[in-house]
């Protein structure tokens, strides 16, 4: 029996399908466009607001041995840089900021590497760019 009006089903229809859908599957997700899930979508907008950018042992060594500082406003965009491969869903993001690259470890708002102007510029295993 379609008791569906026009096009659309009644409430009944959408709860049955609801309910078969969990029984079917207990792990329902939630998907928005960008075919992430609710509880991702969740992790990573509470994570980059409270959390700041770390550095890593290797990043850190990079920095010093290539003589890169960072202005706080220089490290304020390299945050808001990660903040906006987050919400694209980038994973590993090279990061421009002026003349220097960085490689941050998006979901664990970690940077990896640091590259300044005279060093080679080679770029591997990254899914994303963002320049700031």
């Amino acid at each position: 029996m379609n008791s569906s009006l026009g096009n659309f089903p009644s409430i009944r229809e959408m709860s049955s399908r609801i309910g078969s859908a969990e029984k079917a599957d207990h792990s329902v997700k939630t998907k928005n466009p960008g075919n992430i899930s609710f509880a991702e979508m969740l992790r990573r907008t509470t994570k980059t607001e409270n959390e700041p950018l770390k550095i890593s042992k290797h990043a850190s060594i990079r920095m010093e041995s290539r003589n890169i500082d960072l202005s706080q406003e220089q490290w304020d965009r390299l945050q808001g840089g990660v903040e906006k491969a987050s919400e694209k869903g980038i994973k590993e993001s090279l990061v421009m900021v002026d003349d220097m690259a960085f490689i941050v470890n998006v979901d664990n708002n970690t940077m990896i590497t640091a590259v300044g102007r005279n060093d080679e510029k080679i770029f591997t295993n990254i899914d994303g760019a963002v320049i700031v």
